[in-house]
């Protein structure tokens, strides 16, 4: 076999692998790696790479070394998960370097971590004194998590004690003026629901981008044509003015009449209809 024929075959074969091993064993993103994991890929790089255009090493031997430097580190992987200990050892672990609003020193010069890393690591995420701080750990990835004083922390709805309504992935059913017949099934729609949703909004499916319902079954689109505006959905607003017109009128019915009963009854109803629309409102408004 002329020898730059059998580069070509290595490459592609040591590509293959090299593929497949990174699909199978790394389910993580670049920046969540840890050191150990980092030089064994650099290492198996480095043994395919050798292996594809060194044609004076046997097929066998970059084979063999890639075995190994797959199965021992999956291996240890795997004790990994059943020791804290040896974890600790491969892996590493989260080093504290802030607490209560101080910075542990020792640990950054045991990390060789300066100051100006830190600052630089804090402003990152959103923190510019130190002293906001409630807590800090640098992790084995060289990443800083950051726990605020809970008097910086942002504050949420149920710091308020608000209801909100819950909200679920939405499901894209057009895509490039193509319908996904999939998710619209996933959500229990079909093409006529989908017509008919755009038949109110006055868009063709073809001139869709991008087409989304979300969690409460509305559909917002993106158009090829960014100048074209396409009005938001109506359906929740209006039920649910539908439903604060319906507890007015009986507020009303109560005012107009003399009978006791009746109005006792529409009393009681405007106010049964009040709760309703109190804890329907999250989940209607917009």
């Amino acid at each position: 076999m002329p020898g730059w024929l059998e580069v070509i075959l290595r490459s592609f074969v040591a590509l293959v692998i090299l593929f497949t091993l990174s699909r199978i064993l790394i389910r993580k993103s670049v920046s969540q790696v840890t050191y150990f994991e980092f030089i064994c890929g650099i290492v198996i790089g480095g043994i395919l790479a050798l292996g594809s255009i060194n044609l004076q090493i046997p097929i066998a031997y970059p084979l063999m070394g890639l075995l190994i430097w797959v199965t021992i580190p999956h291996i240890i992987g795997w004790l990994a998960i059943k020791s804290e200990k040896l974890r600790n050892f491969v892996y590493g672990k989260g080093i504290p370097i802030i607490k209560d609003g101080k910075v542990l020193e020792d640990n950054l010069k045991k990390e060789r971590y300066s100051s100006d890393e830190l600052l630089k690591q804090l402003r990152h995420k959103n923190v510019f004194q130190v002293a906001d701080v409630e807590f800090a750990v640098l992790e084995t990835t060289g990443d800083i998590s950051v726990l605020l004083k809970k008097d910086y922390q942002p504050l949420t709805p149920k710091d308020m004690n608000l209801q909100v309504a819950p909200i679920k992935e939405p499901e894209t059913v057009i895509m490039d003026g193509k319908v996904l017949d999939e998710p619209l099934a996933t959500i229990g729609k079909n093409r006529r629901w989908l017509e008919m949703e755009l038949e109110k909004i006055g868009v063709a499916i073809e001139n869709v981008y991008l087409g989304q319902v979300d969690s409460y079954g509305q559909l917002t689109v993106d158009l090829f044509d960014d100048k074209l505006k396409v009005p938001s959905p109506q359906e929740l607003p209006l039920l649910l003015a539908t439903i604060k017109k319906c507890q007015a009128d009986l507020e009303a019915f109560a005012l107009e009449t003399d009978n006791q009963a009746a109005k006792n009854m529409y009393t009681n109803n405007a106010k049964e209809m009040d709760e309703v629309i109190e804890k329907v409102k999250p989940y209607l408004q917009q």
